[in-house]
């Protein structure tokens, strides 16, 4: 399979082109075998794996239609878009919606007059994005300087593929200590077994934007490309003044893009080099690191040129504390609520699987927290009436809020996806019982924005947003086993505005009346605080979490 490429089109041609983009997915099963190695039940669309990237222009509104062909219901998510005054749209199950039932179809419209970059789009109901319903979203951008940067689009996704369907992955993971993670993946690299990796071409003296999506659901990948320089321009979406970089290393979820200017010489042919890795895996030859390479062919006969191996300190990996963004945001000050959860995982002796940001394992409740933010008045700014197990977190309107991850006991890294966001990323360092201990604090006058971060072993991150998107917007690990065993919260933003401002399709609501839910009232569908007829929540046990300010 080719290596996705396509020609930069002028700017003022892009704006003519700008119109309502049709794209449907005809969500269905498929047994296939994507790596070459295992066959099994995977989900995909009209009929195939991979699903094709959606590329649209800047200022496009996307229409994704999904028609759901499954024995459940089925979401869609486009990670990394904010969905302004549509929170309802942004696909996170029994979160913003109650999901689209078996027989049903569903257009989601995605507004893209303020984002451009590089995204993508998955299942948000359940596990079906790690069975295989996922695909690269590119929206092409508008500036003239930025395209004046570049000749040539090549897009680069990176998938982690099992051995086994994810529910049997996840009902093994349940019944053994600490929930431990699944075997070792097969790597594939533009939909396909890393190993069959297709050539992408390069032209001489060409300058290449290479769009790097990790849409990775559990571990690690590592990009380089020895024998050019690169610079990297964008991060999840947001563009970034550029810097130069030897290597890209992407958590599940994240993204980038970087300029690469081909050499002049038809003399050697050259390897894109691709590692997977993990640390909560034991490290095995040929498993763990895996390394694979994408040919990036000069001339057919040409020779691969071979560097000398370097070790992974004496990289200059991108580095979200030393990028700024094009735009250059300030740091948003003074801070109204400053946030601190701790991460909480199983006990080693204990069989039980969850991991949570908050106090409880975060588990879904019959009213979709968007809509009890709707439909309560008054009280849907007080915690009362959203479940324990949704980790809810009530943001005031415009307020500037300060969040801050510890991951101070757990024995391996973690993630961290915000939906509806992109965060200023301030700071990181060693995470204490009882202090924080700074490592790394953003450079220069502008802290980048991105969407998705890393939480490394016995750390903290600390991040800030401004609450100027009101709906309900999922916080979660992008390690997919862990956001489904409960390591999520809720941001419920503004809902003294979104009451006035959001209007939920009526086609939405009926779905849930279809599959059982109430669409009013708080998490158990009653009024005020009665939770009668909700599971108690599982409490995580760790350090308290703490939230200041109002």
């Amino acid at each position: 399979m080719l290596a996705y490429t396509l020609l930069i089109l002028l700017a003022g041609g892009l704006q003519a082109l700008a119109a309502h983009v049709q794209v449907t997915w005809d969500i269905g099963y498929l047994n296939i075998s994507r790596d070459g190695l295992s066959t099994w039940q995977a989900i995909g669309a009209n009929g195939q794996l991979p699903i094709p990237p959606i590329y649209v222009t800047q200022g496009d509104i996307l229409e994704l239609t999904a028609i759901n062909h499954l024995d459940k219901p089925v979401t869609l998510h486009t990670h990394g878009l904010f969905q302004r005054n549509s929170s309802y749209y942004d696909g996170a199950g029994m979160v913003t919606e109650c999901g689209i039932p078996p027989g049903s179809q569903f257009t989601y419209i995605i507004e893209t007059r303020n984002q451009s970059g590089t995204h993508w789009v998955h299942s948000h109901y359940g596990p079906e994005a790690i069975d295989g319903l996922r695909a690269a979203l590119v929206i092409r951008d508008l500036d003239p300087k930025l395209l004046d940067e570049y000749d040539e689009d090549v897009l680069l996704t990176l998938e982690d593929w099992g051995q086994e369907p994810s529910n049997a992955m996840l009902e093994r993971m349940k019944t053994t200590s600490l929930g431990r993670h699944p075997n070792y993946p097969t790597v594939l690299i533009n939909g396909i077994n890393a190993n069959l990796s297709q050539p992408i071409r390069f032209l001489p003296g060409r300058r290449y934007r290479l769009r790097v999506v990790s849409m990775s659901f559990t571990y690690w990948f590592k990009v380089r490309l020895p024998g050019h320089a690169m610079q990297v321009i964008e991060a999840d979406g947001i563009h970034s003044r550029p810097s130069a970089v030897d290597g890209l290393d992407l958590c599940p979820g994240q993204r980038y893009s970087v300029i690469i200017t081909a050499r002049e010489s038809l003399e050697f042919n050259y390897a894109l080099n691709v590692t997977f890795h993990s640390n909560f895996l034991a490290r095995k030859p040929g498993l763990n690191p895996r390394y694979h390479h994408v040919p990036i062919v000069y001339r057919k006969d040409a020779p691969v040129k071979t560097f000398p191996l370097i070790e992974d300190h004496e990289v200059k990996w991108a580095d979200e504390y030393a990028m700024e963004p094009q735009d250059k945001q300030m740091l948003l000050e003074p801070v109204d609520q400053h946030i601190v959860l701790n991460v909480k995982a199983p006990n080693r002796n204990t069989s039980i699987s969850a991991h949570a940001y908050g106090d409880y394992a975060y588990a879904p409740v019959p009213v979709p927290p968007l809509y009890t933010a709707l439909t309560t008045g008054d009280m849907a700014l007080s915690p009362s009436v959203y479940a324990p197990q949704l980790n809810a977190i009530i943001l005031k309107h415009n307020h500037v809020v300060e969040l801050e991850l510890r991951n101070s006991f757990a024995p391996i890294m973690h993630t961290y996806h915000s939906h509806g966001h992109a965060f200023q990323v301030v700071e990181s360092g060693l995470a204490k019982i009882n202090s924080s201990i700074p490592v790394k604090r953003f450079k220069g006058r502008y802290p980048m924005r991105r969407d998705t971060i890393t939480l490394a072993a016995g750390q903290y991150v600390r991040v800030r947003i401004k609450a100027d998107n009101p709906g309900v917007w999922y916080q979660h690990c992008h390690q997919e086993q862990h956001n489904l065993s409960g390591m999520a919260f809720t941001f419920i933003e503004a809902p003294d505005v979104m009451q006035q401002t959001l209007r939920v399709p009526q086609e939405m609501l009926e779905f849930c009346r279809i599959l059982g839910h109430p669409t009013q009232g708080n998490s158990a569908g009653h009024f005020g605080s009665d939770m009668t007829g909700i599971d108690l929540p599982l409490a995580i046990n760790g350090t308290a979490n703490s939230i200041t300010g109002t």
